[in-house]
């Protein structure tokens, strides 16, 4: 519902039944809003309420403010939308205002929005992976490894030009290894880019290592090369190097690997490149993923393509990935009988999901345009909103657009936010803030942090200010069209700006 539509289900006290019937005949909505000279809501107005003036005598040109006093049921600005559904059903209604602290409404949630809910990046299946999955149950090859693992390792190795992977229970996973394979140990230090999920930087705390966070850099959201920079020369000068850097590719966009690889090259320091995000993106002609020594894609749930829960390790490192394999299967030994000289882990993917991994693999190409095309509609859709300002794609790079993602300019954008994703919430539309740095976790509050210039914190702004839309590749336009009037609505119109701040 746009802003035009809202006020034309407001009508003041001195409007007569009869104008009052004719304004729900025309905007079909089943109820009017009866404001006070104030703005604030009196009561609310419904086809039973006339009827029952009618059938009590009462004539077309009774005043709306002569039917008896009747207090309205409403919600407030902070109500989720299973508060509001649990409203809706207390008191047998379709749809409810939402009120400020000051009585104004600003909003109204109706029954139908709240069983259509609208997530920020489902699964999208589709029809390549049922042959897969029923060839694994044919031949009982259901437990972990089988044919589906190795060829699901050699598409992925094929489709982002790297020479090896092997196929994990779980992103996260893939990064322990990755960091054991790099030979970070106890007390070691690690660089890791701030903006990102926890799931980047908790297996440096499985390794027992120490955290150091880096910036964000404004023209790509990842790691910012000049926030680097300091970063090495204070562990040069505290000679503590760090044993490796996680380069977070955030989004579905690679960081600039052109200006960090050669920092890490002149400091003798691998790079372990989390393309969890980015499975499909290129930058200057490469797939992203491709750059570092070891490289991770996640295959979540909501990730672009998804096994349900996976994630793939790749290499050019025959040897290292040789390894990751052992360990990734309780370090087993070469005998007969179960023999093991180290610890290792029980992180390998099954071969029934891998062989969703393989039909979800042939439509990537696909998966990334639609979801180029969701970005682009919403883009074009708000582009006289000009205090919106959309994550950057520079030149040279193709991002995925996992997720579209946009900041709000402006003193008061961080309340705007806020009150944004409360108000698509009680529409049941998921949207979340961008991630919450590490940095600014309780759990790492003790970890250094460099940010990408003194007094210029990029990836705390765009906490801030940040927002993630519904971006999946199998969202309607009919979904995105209700996702973008609410937008419209919130962030266009002074009275709803006025409502919100």
């Amino acid at each position: 519902m746009n802003q035009a539509e809202f006020n034309a289900l407001c009508v003041a006290p001195s409007c007569t039944l009869r104008d009052a019937l004719l304004r729900l005949e025309a905007t079909a909505r089943g109820f009017l809003m009866v404001l006070s000279e104030a703005g604030q809501l009196v009561r609310t107005l419904t086809d039973g309420d006339l009827r029952r003036a009618r059938l009590s005598g009462l004539d077309d040109a009774t005043l709306v403010c002569e039917l008896p006093a009747q207090l309205p049921l409403v919600v407030h600005e902070d109500a989720t939308a299973s508060a509001v559904l649990e409203s809706m059903d207390r008191h047998q209604i379709d749809h409810i205002p939402v009120l400020d602290a000051q009585g104004h409404p600003v909003d109204v949630v109706f029954r139908r929005e709240l069983s259509q809910r609208i997530w920020l990046s489902s699964p999208h299946l589709g029809e390549e992976e049922t042959a897969f999955v029923e060839e694994a149950f044919r031949t009982n090859w259901i437990a972990p490894l089988g044919p589906h693992v190795d060829a699901f390792e050699r598409e992925i190795a094929a489709h982002v030009d790297v020479g090896h992977a092997a196929a994990l229970s779980s992103g996260t996973a893939a990064i322990h290894l990755g960091l054991l394979l790099l030979g970070v140990q106890p007390g070691d230090t690690v660089f890791c880019s701030s903006l990102t999920f926890v799931g980047s930087c908790n297996p440096i705390l499985y390794c027992n290592a120490r955290p150091v966070f880096i910036d964000s850099e404004p023209c790509t959201w990842n790691m910012s090369p000049q926030a680097l920079e300091r970063a090495f020369e204070s562990a040069r000068q505290e000679n503590r190097m760090p044993r490796c850097v996680v380069v977070v590719n955030l989004y579905g966009q690679s960081a600039d690997m052109d200006a960090l690889l050669p920092i890490c090259e002149r400091y003798g320091v691998s790079v372990l490149e989390d393309a969890a995000e980015s499975l499909g993106a290129r930058y200057k002609g490469r797939a992203s993923g491709s750059f570092g020594h070891l490289a991770v894609y996640s295959f979540n749930g909501n990730k672009i393509i998804t096994t349900s829960g996976g994630g793939m390790l790749v290499s050019n490192d025959a040897a290292l990935m040789a390894r990751a394999r052992k360990l990734s299967t309780q370090a087993r030994e070469g005998a007969r009988h179960y023999e093991h000289v180290e610890m290792g882990f029980n992180y390998r993917m099954s071969n029934v999901l891998a062989g969703i991994g393989r039909g979800q693999l042939r439509v990537l190409d696909e998966r990334v345009r639609q979801r180029r095309r969701v970005f682009e509609r919403y883009q074009q859709a708000l582009s006289d909103i000009t205090d919106i300002r959309w994550m950057p794609e520079p030149e040279g790079y193709l991002t995925t657009r996992w997720l579209t993602c946009f900041t709000l300019a402006g003193e008061d954008a961080t309340a705007r936010c806020d009150a944004l994703m409360r108000s698509m919430e009680r529409h049941s539309i998921e949207v979340r803030p961008v991630w919450k740095p590490m940095h600014l976790q309780p759990l790492f509050q003790n970890a250094p942090y460099f940010p990408h210039a003194n007094g210029f914190d990029v990836s705390r702004q765009l906490f801030e200010t940040g927002v993630c839309l519904p971006s999946g590749s199998n969202l309607s336009e009919d979904q995105q069209d209700r996702v973008i009037a609410h937008l419209r609505r919130v962030l266009s119109q002074p009275e709803a700006r006025r409502a919100l701040v």
